[in-house]
């Protein structure tokens, strides 16, 4: 396949060396701990305080030091409350088969740090996190003592942009970690900006309403650079329109200014599968089947073929063939992911309101059971009075816990008195994820399933359990979604 021209011959790029040396950090394991100590937004209940750590001036101030190698790389940026991961995925592995060389950058990581900096579907060894790690973290020590000191996702998004520069990768897809405006991916200049479902979430750190949330996701909007979202709910898609406009960027609307339709089938060999169609004057994109399960998956699907059709008119090569293979290899850890056979057990990362009630009605028109047993856990700042609605409108049982590691998590004894009091329902508690699916698989036979939700930080805690089981018993778990 024809690479774009203003990447085709790009060397590796030399980075600035710093005046002066920082903390030696040992190989990965110090590297780990060096990053696992600075101050993680992620981890941190919202508030004002926390709102104030979201600048740019300090992570402008780090990438001069390294000497700017986000502006060595062409980008994709993906903003959203919920879809954006797999909107990078999607997009990530169509242009990986289209013959492109792809940097792909996400958050959170659900077992292994390095899941967030991949090559091509390859996670960053060892050894170049660690090096890349070293890099950084001098850079960091010459930070001027007025800009602070850097956070842990500043600090890893500034290693992954430096280690797709070094890789000279021909395009990087970069997932916003949180709203867009002040997120610490927002120093770049992409190629198209992307903007996934907006729905209430972070409203401490983002605002208390969709407008206001919209308005720091468009902050990635930049000048003369397209912009594509999907429908959005009443108010929003005024708000991207009033941005752009200020910009001076092109927005298209999947569905709306670009053609597309979806359509869901069903047959034996394949079970309920969407297809989507997506025309423009440059590409016919005719029913391919999205890889992942929803309905929300399906306009996920179509956003990320707008932003290779828009990648198109920008030198990229994304034939039809290439991109239905692309698509065929998707695989989305934590998102409908089938992680146990016997009993099932369904992981997926689904954190608000909007996101559970999409959950729900996904496993319903794809999956069939007798009886669904759910282990939740959610952070405390969420909307939980409208994740219990929805959990009490589709789980038969349900099994509250929290993840061990998240400072953030809500009480799971106060999650089942809230469930009892609102709805009327009993539930169970847990003190860890071990215990829940303990008491989870006790209350299940062959043709139930036990869903895991409420936040990544669980499910990854539920398949890093799963994975200590299958070791014990000598098998392996399924890798399959």
């Amino acid at each position: 396949m024809g690479k774009p021209a203003s990447t085709s011959a790009r060397a590796k790029k030399p980075v600035a060396v710093p005046a002066k040396k920082g903390l030696v950090l040992g190989g990965f394991p110090g590297a780990l701990k060096w990053l696992l100590d600075r101050t993680d937004v992620e981890r941190l209940r919202p508030t004002r305080a926390v709102a104030d750590l979201l600048k740019l001036d300090r992570m402008h101030e780090l990438m001069r030091l390294l000497g700017d190698p986000h502006a060595a790389v062409r980008h994709v940026h993906v903003a959203g409350t919920k879809g954006k991961g797999s909107t990078c995925e999607m997009t990530a592995s169509c242009l990986e088969a289209c013959g492109y060389t792809v940097g792909v950058y996400t958050s959170p990581h659900l077992v292994d740090i390095r899941e967030r900096i991949r090559i091509n579907s390859r996670v960053i060894s060892h050894a170049d996190f660690a090096r890349t790690a070293q890099r950084v973290a001098d850079a960091a020590a010459n930070l001027p003592d007025k800009a602070g000191e850097p956070t842990f996702f500043e600090l890893i998004t500034a290693m992954g942009f430096l280690y797709f520069a070094e890789e000279a990768v021909d395009v990087a897809v970069i997932e916003v970690g949180l709203g867009g405006r002040l997120d610490s991916t927002n120093v770049i200049t992409p190629e198209v900006a992307a903007i996934t479902s907006i729905s209430l979430d972070h409203t401490q750190i983002l605002g208390d309403t969709v407008e206001k949330i919209a308005a720091e996701k468009a902050g990635i909007f930049k000048p003369g650079v397209p912009a594509l979202t999907i429908p959005q709910k009443p108010g929003v898609l005024e708000v991207f329109r009033d941005a752009a406009a200020r910009t001076g960027c092109p927005l298209q609307v999947v569905g709306q200014d670009i053609e597309y339709t979806m359509r869901f089938e069903s047959s034996p060999g394949h079970g309920p599968q969407a297809r989507v169609c997506l025309t423009t004057p440059r590409n016919n994109f005719e029913h391919l089947v999205v890889p992942l399960r929803g309905e929300h998956q399906a306009l996920n699907c179509g956003l990320a073929l707008a932003v290779l059709d828009a990648l198109s008119e920008r030198g990229f090569n994304t034939p039809e063939a290439a991109v239905t293979r692309g698509l065929a290899t998707v695989r989305v850890p934590g998102r409908m992911e089938i992680a146990w056979q016997s009993p099932r057990v369904l992981l997926d990362g689904a954190h608000n309101t909007d996101s559970v009630r999409a959950l729900i009605k996904a496993i319903g028109a794809n999956i069939a059971y007798d009886s669904m047993v759910m282990i939740f856990g959610c952070a405390a700042d969420k909307d939980i009075d409208g994740m219990l609605a929805e959990i009490a409108l589709g789980a038969d049982k349900v099994v509250f816990t929290r993840a061990a590691a998240s400072a953030r998590a809500a009480d799971p004894r106060e999650l089942a008195r809230r469930f009892s009091d609102t709805h009327g329902k009993m539930s169970q508690v847990a003190d860890d994820i071990a215990q829940a699916f303990a008491i989870a698989t006790r209350a299940v036979n062959r043709e139930d399933l036990v869903v895991v939700t409420g936040s990544f930080h669980l499910v990854g805690e539920a398949k890093k359990h799963l994975a200590a089981v299958a070791a014990k018993r000598g098998v392996a778990t399924p890798d399959r979604s």
